[in-house]
């Protein structure tokens, strides 16, 4: 598609948009984009969320289109009824998926998703491929709009809460392993999995569908999609893909496997595919090593808000380990932590903080773990890393790997590994 063709359909997008009445349901970064989006096409926006209006969906028939954010659920009895009566549904996804002229490369799993997507950025751009991080982990994908042609990529991090009412599926859809998650939000694990595999369902036969064969719940994936199906697999990972990484963890290798794969659909050559697997250091609070102060060192995972991410980061290490567990509940389960935790010799000390910490030092009741629980409470993260500092032995790993939410102490996850980050540097200055 050639630039003109471009401006030519966002400017019939312009006419569709033009003095419409439309609804953002929710002011997130995602609603801000939506916004500045609309605006920009002469759309008559209106923003309705509870932060601040507590009957921000009372009228929601007055308006022609809704744009739904990804907090906010499809099925809400207000909504179905604006739509009932006429009223368009959409989300910022969907009109993406709808305007975006470029290949679309979209990413989902449980956890890894960041990983994955930012490890193929990296291999396309190696490749100088026009190539875009968007949404979650990257830019906001709207405003990418005006940028992208038909050569361009765009690469999309993809939450079961974007996919629930998406009607189209990327390009190349990458499905990692996909356990349980958010069930504070989604009716059950059912609802999460069917969500997700919207990633595949709408493809057409010149699209790919790139799996994990290493679990059966992506398998599934496999036999909807619309695409061409590619397995990909840890185990069969060419030994030069695993040799001599700066990404730690055995289950990063996962995250790999899927990059290359798609780097080799795209038939980026197989060099710059290994230089940029070798020269990945891994996301921003995921497993990421902060320092190593008098022999112990402090690695900050604090993305992990789920028990499988958890015990990914506990299975990635052989040495001592100490690790900072809890937060507040998604009405996770827990007992598969407590067996692997209890099975893994070399964890020597739990650390329990949080509004969860009890449901979580449960999940050790009846099994033979020998090391040491530790509950701190509701504490600041200066005394939680002192702490973890002083019963770590020389050669040792703390490990924030919380296998919770953060809201009930932190911001988000993000301020609570800053948090911690902060504090491990503090330690070290002060030795």
């Amino acid at each position: 598609m050639s630039n003109l063709n471009v401006r030519f359909n966002l400017l019939i997008y312009n006419m569709d948009y033009k003095n419409k009445k439309i609804a953002i349901l929710g002011y997130g970064i995602e609603g801000q984009d939506v916004e500045k989006y609309l605006k920009s096409h002469g759309a008559n926006v209106t923003i309705l969320d509870k932060k601040f209006d507590e009957n921000y969906l009372g009228h929601l028939k007055d308006f022609e289109i809704i744009v739904r954010s990804p907090g906010v659920r499809f099925d809400l009895p207000e909504i179905l009824d604006a739509k009932n009566n006429g009223v368009k549904i959409t989300s910022a996804i969907n009109i993406f998926f709808e305007e975006c002229p470029a290949k679309i490369i979209g990413v989902t799993g449980t956890k890894g998703k960041g990983t994955a997507s930012t490890l193929i950025y990296e291999i396309l751009k190696s490749d100088n491929q026009d190539v875009y991080l968007a949404g979650n982990i990257g830019k906001p994908y709207l405003e990418l709009l005006p940028k992208l042609n038909k050569n361009s990529f765009v690469i999309l991090e993809m939450s079961s809460f974007q996919l629930i009412d998406m009607d189209k599926s990327p390009h190349i859809a990458v499905v990692l392993n996909i356990t349980i998650d958010h069930l504070d939000w989604h009716t059950d694990r059912a609802e999460y999995v069917d969500a997700k595999k919207n990633i595949v369902i709408h493809q057409s036969p010149s699209d790919f569908a790139i799996i994990n064969e290493d679990y059966e719940t992506p398998k599934i994936f496999a036999k909807v999609a619309g695409g061409k199906v590619i397995l990909f697999s840890k185990s069969s990972l060419d030994s030069k893909f695993k040799e001599y990484l700066l990404l730690r963890g055995e289950h990063n290798l996962e995250n790999i496997a899927a990059a290359v794969a798609v780097g080799r659909i795209l038939n980026v050559d197989e060099e710059k595919i290994l230089e940029s697997v070798k020269n990945f250091k891994g996301l921003e609070h995921r497993l990421e090593l902060v320092a190593t102060i008098d022999g112990k060192s402090f690695y900050n995972d604090s993305f992990a808000t789920g028990p499988q991410p958890t015990i990914a980061a506990i299975k990635s290490f052989t040495e001592p380990e100490t690790i900072i567990l809890g937060g507040s509940d998604k009405g996770l389960d827990y007992s598969e932590l407590g067996k692997v935790i209890s099975e893994k010799k070399n964890v020597q000390n739990i650390i329990l903080i949080g509004q969860i910490r009890q449901k979580i030092a449960d999940s050790f009741k009846g099994l033979p773990f020998k090391g040491q629980i530790i509950d701190l409470g509701i504490s600041d993260m200066p005394t939680i890393v002192k702490k973890a500092s002083e019963v770590t032995p020389k050669g040792g790993v703390v490990i924030l790997s919380p296998a919770a939410a953060s809201f009930d102490m932190f911001e988000n996850y993000k301020d609570r590994g800053n948090q911690f980050k902060e504090a491990v540097q503090s330690l070290g200055e002060d030795k």
